[in-house]
This record gives C-alpha cells, sequence and structure tokens, in this order.
C-alpha cells in the first residue's frame, strides 16, 4: 500500500473503532489530574493498567498531591508500587517528576512535547498521552496494543517495534486530532478481540481492512 491507500485505510478502521467503542475512556483512572496521569503513566511501563489502578488508591491515598509525593521517602513509595514492577526506578522517577512539576511548572502538567520530554521517566508514549488526554492535542500513542494492531493492518513491517519509527509511521497516516480517542480505542480493541495471541479474527469488525487476516 501507498501513503493515501493507508490514510485511506486507517480513517475506516477509525471509524469501526468508533462505532464498535463510542466512548473512549483511558484506561487508567487518573479521575482528570493530570499529575495523576502522569504518575500512573510512568508506573504503567511493563505492568497491566489494571494494576496500575489498583496500586494508585493506596498511593494517591497516601500522597495526595504532587508536593507530598515530592517529598516523600523513596523506600516507602518503593513498597507501595513493588506489584507494578520495576519500583525502584518508577519510584526514583516519579518522586522526581513531582518534584519538577512543583518547583519548575508550577503545579500544572506542561502542554508542549519539549517541556514534557524534560520531566524524569517521561518519554513520548507518556507525552503523548497527556498532550492528548489532557489538552486535547493531536497525538499518536505508541503503546504495545497499537504498535502490534496497526502493524497487523499492515501500516509497517511486524519485525518493526521502534516505537518512535511507528509514531512518525503513524502521525503520517492517522487523524491525530483523533489520535487520543483512537489509541484508548485500540487499546479495548486490543484487550477484547485483537489480543497477541489467538486473536479473534472471525469476530472482528475490521478483518476485512486487516493484511494479516488476508494472508
Amino acid at each position: 500500500m501507498n501513503k493515501k491507500e493507508k490514510k485511506a485505510r486507517m480513517a475506516l478502521v477509525d471509524r469501526r473503532l468508533e462505532e464498535l467503542y463510542p466512548n473512549a475512556p483511558c484506561a487508567l483512572d487518573y479521575g482528570g489530574d493530570g499529575w495523576k496521569l502522569l504518575v500512573m503513566g510512568r508506573l504503567s511501563a511493563q505492568c497491566t493498567d489494571a494494576r496500575v489502578n489498583t496500586v494508585s488508591l493506596e498511593l494517591f491515598s497516601r500522597y495526595k498531591t504532587a508536593e507530598a509525593l515530592a517529598r516523600a521517602d523513596v523506600k516507602e513509595v518503593e513498597e507501595i508500587i513493588k506489584p507494578c514492577g520495576l519500583y525502584r526506578m518508577k519510584a526514583k522517577n516519579i518522586i522526581e517528576a513531582s518534584r519538577q512539576l512543583t518547583e519548575e511548572f508550577g503545579g500544572e502538567v506542561p502542554k508542549t512535547m519539549d517541556e514534557l520530554l524534560t520531566i524524569d521517566g517521561v518519554g513520548r508514549k507518556i507525552a503523548n498521552l497527556l498532550l492528548g488526554d489532557l489538552y486535547s492535542l493531536p497525538c499518536v500513542v505508541c503503546d504495545t496494543h497499537c504498535i502490534r494492531i496497526c502493524a497487523r493492518l499492515g501500516m509497517y513491517s511486524q519485525k518493526e517495534k521502534n516505537p518512535e519509527k511507528i509514531e512518525k509511521i503513524l502521525s503520517e497516516i492517522i487523524d491525530t486530532s483523533r489520535g487520543s480517542d483512537f489509541c484508548h480505542r485500540i487499546v479495548t480493541f486490543g484487550r477484547e478481540i485483537c489480543t497477541a495471541r489467538s486473536p479473534k479474527c472471525n469476530e472482528c469488525p475490521i478483518s476485512d481492512l486487516c493484511e494479516k487476516y488476508a494472508k
């Protein structure tokens, strides 16, 4: 497929997913608080959103603000977030990120990619999540579901795993103004139908648009 054909296919995929999932909530229950979404986004690395939601209840009941978490004892935070994995690095990241948010950004999550990338533990995936969910800005959140499914659809080689390369490819073929909702829908779709193992192709509402299924 050339780029024009890919854009047309992804527009159809987007509309079909919207029909399947009219509402497109973020899988992380952050309650509209940008600081919480930043923290939970970091905790979600190599961890399920469901576990992050559960662990975050205790974390945010203990540390109710960015200022409070910025002053937290790292060992105490490690103990709380241990079920999320990589807990030593994540504890360090979320404490430092909370300090930066408080001291350098006036307690507000920045609205630009460049500023977000200066925050400890924040990469392009989390930054795009924040820009899309908090500010409705154009974004492409390249999580594992998005990477897997868009490859199966034929947007790039299934061997391609580099999130930054994939973000660049997708930003040229999807409507990034709808990127936040698209990415939330594709996460749900990836959990329910286009699973990593044994995808439910016979139940799939976009199988006619899927290169892997066609083959």
